[in-house]
């Protein structure tokens, strides 16, 4: 079918439904990958001109990128349960509803987790090898992927105290309270790092399985802090290119408590040290350039078995990070560079094109299960993105909703509501404002914009606790 008969047949939504389950291919197989704590904005195909992830950008470049993707959960043990289980945060599951793994087991798919799916603490879990809040029902066979993390010998730095050395004692590791602002240029060729050894592993995984149907899930833990890598991938963004987010003067007085964080950069004390803050960003950089080049080892295994041809590739994150836009660090706030996630899906025989839907991380699981000719539970909150995967232009949905009952956010085309309950509320013009350094819930020249968003988030809010 010619992508302009496609297009003929997004013109009537009845018909494009009808079309999409009796001419879409099925296809065989699916690769979900997952990076952990990656904002959308950091990467190469979403405008970055600094990082270099020539892999993820080679798979954009063939595939649908999802522009306006967001998450549910804020960080990253509520967001992993929401997709996998294509729920909303806080949604009553039914026990009868298996896990978008599950699902492709209990239709003869084999079903195998390598790394960090469901919630991994790191770095303890990554330390210990162990499965934290795995879903143990998802998987025909599972594997971690050690590592050491921050006590990986090399050049450690903790760069809110402005310490630096090669000592490795006394280091800030699991439990401890400054262990976000840790990066390690390590001694090793990346081969020790678990990143490398998920790769290794499902390159093994891919080879073993070429024959069967397969959904394989491969869980990277970079970004994530501690931020190690070879010495190579930080001299790849020197700290002369790295120019810090702006910052305006008074830029937290309009914005509620709620919203202001516990991780600013005076409460972690990195507002002493500006050169610090691009260490961040370099460190930053450095992880997602190693986890890209794992992924591009996994993406040439799978074209040199010939599986690409069969195979649906999933490309996302769990939630996005803050590197010190308004002197906020880290992630679980409702702002932009945290809820917008990339969101990468390469379908064979279906065009490259940007999709201009807004699309949720709890559309993934409809969607791949379409893809596969698995049947669509009923109870998910999720939408199947197939029709914008066909069709660019086609909305499956109009807005997209993070967060939780009392602290939520609304995203639409050309604005950013976000609501705190009785503790205020964010409104932001996202064409004019697109930093969101004024809050305009208080002005009276935007209070039938504020009615409308605040009216249509409560209405989203009643139908994600219905099911609907």
């Amino acid at each position: 079918m010619t992508r302009f008969m496609l297009s003929l047949a997004a013109v009537c939504c009845c018909a494009l439904s009808a079309v999409a389950k009796d001419t879409q291919p099925t296809v065989k197989n699916v690769l979900f990958v997952v990076s952990d704590d990656l904002k959308a904005s950091v990467l190469g195909c979403y405008g970055d001109k600094i990082c270099q992830t020539p892999n993820i950008d080679r798979l954009a470049a063939g595939g649908v990128v999802f522009d306006r993707a967001y998450c549910q959960g804020l960080a990253c043990r509520p967001s992993r349960k929401s997709f996998m289980f294509g729920l909303y945060p806080g949604r009553k599951q039914s026990s009868e509803l298996p896990s978008m793994a599950e699902h492709f087991k209990n239709n003869s798919r084999y079903s195998a987790r390598v790394g960090k799916i469901y919630h991994m603490a790191v770095p303890g879990d990554i330390i210990a090898g162990t499965n934290g809040g795995d879903h143990a029902e998802s998987w025909t066979e599972r594997f971690n992927c050690a590592g050491q993390e921050a006590h990986t010998p090399g050049k450690y730095a903790l760069l809110n105290k402005n310490i630096f050395t090669t000592a490795e004692e006394d280091r800030q590791s699991t439990g401890d309270p400054h262990r976000m602002y840790v990066t390690v240029k390590s001694d090793g060729d990346g081969s020790e790092q678990p990143d490398y050894k998920a790769a290794d592993k499902a390159i093994e995984l891919l080879k073993a399985n070429a024959n069967e149907p397969f959904f394989l899930a491969v869980g990277f833990v970079r970004p994530h802090y501690p931020m190690v890598a070879p010495p190579k991938y930080f001299d790849a963004h020197p700290l002369d290119k790295i120019t810090l987010p702006k910052k305006l003067p008074g830029d937290h007085d309009d914005i509620p408590a709620r919203g202001r964080g516990r991780t600013t950069s005076s409460r972690c004390g990195i507002d002493k040290y500006l050169e610090n803050q691009k260490r961040m960003w370099q460190g930053y950089y450095a992880s997602v350039m190693f986890m890209d080049e794992q992924l591009g080892r996994i993406l040439a295994e799978l074209d040199r078995l010939g599986l690409r041809d069969n195979t649906t590739i999933v490309f996302t994150s769990d939630h996005g990070y803050h590197l010190g836009e308004h002197d906020f660090w880290l992630k679980n706030d409702l702002h932009e560079e945290v809820i917008r996630v990339p969101l990468i899906i390469s379908v064979p025989d279906l065009e490259p094109s940007r999709a201009e839907t807004f699309a949720e991380l709890v559309d993934i699981y409809p969607t791949v299960a379409e893809l596969a000719g698995l049947s669509i539970p009923k109870d998910l909150d999720g939408r199947s993105l197939v029709p914008a995967l066909r069709d660019p232009r086609t909305m499956v949905r109009k807005d997209a909703l993070s967060g939780y009952s009392d602290r939520c956010s609304l995203r639409t085309k050309d604005w950013a509501y976000i609501y705190y309950g009785k503790g205020g509320e964010e409104l932001y013009d996202m064409k004019a404002d697109p930093g969101q350094f004024t809050n305009l819930a208080n002005s009276p020249e935007h209070a039938d914009t504020l009615k409308l968003l605040r009216e249509t988030t409560a209405q989203r809010k009643v139908n994600r606790s219905r099911g609907k």
